[in-house]
């Protein structure tokens, strides 16, 4: 019997504290890599929909809240990823594009849950556009 191989219940126990130490530290860094991930896709959204507000004030002289004019799918636009949706707000000559987070990516992502771009150039909030 001396010369059983195996690990001890100790070691076993041992080893399962260090790995669930190891992932409590790794998943919250895991899951603001995930949320900082989907938001460059609620970023990119914003920025389609400005470009094509531009073309379409090239075409038309002004700019549209629908869009559905400037050839997406619905209004509110939802991006392809599904956690934002995008849309226009007009106020006289100038835009506002919005977009806001949906699901879980308003929870996981709270501070950038809403990103703005006008017609201007001003993005808000700053902190989310780095």
């Amino acid at each position: 019997m001396k010369n059983q191989k195996g690990f001890t219940l100790i070691e076993v126990m041992i080893t399962v504290v260090i790995v669930g130490i190891l992932a409590s530290i790794a998943y919250p860094s895991y899951i603001q890599f995930v949320a900082k991930g989907a938001r460059g896709d609620g970023l990119a959204g914003v920025m389609r929909v400005a470009n094509l507000q531009e073309q379409y004030y090239l075409d038309h002289r002004s700019f549209t809240a629908d869009m559905t004019k400037l050839g997406l799918t619905a209004d509110p636009w939802i991006v392809e990823n599904t956690y934002y949706k995008v849309d226009t707000t007009l106020s006289g000559d100038d835009y506002t594009v919005t977009s806001t987070a949906i699901g879980v990516q308003a929870t996981r992502d709270a501070t950038c849950a809403t990103i703005s771009l006008t017609s201007t150039g001003t993005k808000s909030p700053s902190e989310c556009w780095k």
